[in-house]
C-alpha cells in the first residue's frame, strides 16, 4: 500500500470535505483516515490516503488537489507518507 498525507487549511466554508473527497474519488484515491477541526473559523483537515490504485501519477494528484484548493480558496497539499516519515525520523 502506498500512503500519502493530504492537508487542507483555510477559512471554514461549506463543501470543503465534499470537494476534496470528490477529487480523490475521481482519481481512484482511497481515503483511509480523516481528521478535521474548525478553530475560530479556520478549517484544518488531515487525510491519510491510499494512492496504490490511483488512475494518474502522483504529480497529477497534487496538481488536481492544488486546483481544488484554488477553487475553494484553501491550501491543499499532498505528500508521500514514506517521505514524510523519513523527514520526521529521529
Amino acid at each position: 500500500m502506498k500512503k500519502a498525507l493530504v492537508s487542507v487549511t483555510g477559512v471554514d466554508k461549506p463543501g470543503i470535505i465534499a470537494k476534496v473527497s470528490t477529487a480523490l474519488f475521481e482519481l481512484n484515491v482511497n481515503v483511509l483516515e480523516i481528521s478535521q477541526t474548525i478553530l475560530d473559523g479556520y478549517f484544518t483537515m488531515l487525510m491519510i490516503v491510499d494512492v496504490t490504485n490511483a488512475s494518474v501519477e502522483f504529480s497529477k494528484i497534487a496538481e488536481k488537489l492544488n486546483e481544488v484548493g484554488q477553487e475553494l480558496g484553501e491550501v491543499v497539499n499532498i505528500q508521500r507518507a514514506d517521505i514524510f516519515d523519513a523527514m520526521h525520523r529521529i
